[in-house]
């Protein structure tokens, strides 16, 4: 399928069978139109002129709030594994799950 190439009931059929979805005759009709109408809103959208819009990740501006990165001590290696089901050397021991 094309990049401009409209959005018919096999295409949906065919997207909903990717998916798993299954889908009466009925919902693929409503699918196969709402799709048409989101891809009609999308090419309206290429219409609008976008070249002095600086890019943006977020709508509005967020910004990071993170604390200092000051050095600290490290928890005892003791008390670090002193729950778990068992230690191999300085490190956990997991059971084995790929042959």
């Amino acid at each position: 399928m094309s990049k401009e190439a409209p959005i018919d009931r096999a295409a949906v059929l065919h997207v909903a069978k990717l998916a798993r979805l299954t889908v009466s005759d009925a919902e693929a009709d409503a699918l196969t139109r709402d799709m048409q109408s989101i891809l009609a809103y999308v090419k309206k959208l290429d219409e609008l002129d976008v070249a002095k819009v600086p890019a943006t990740s977020h709508a509005v501006h967020l910004e990071t709030l993170l604390r200092p990165d000051e050095p600290r001590p490290c928890m005892p290696l003791e008390k670090v594994i002193a729950n778990s089901p068992e230690r191999i050397g300085d490190g956990f021991g997991v059971p084995k799950i790929i042959e």
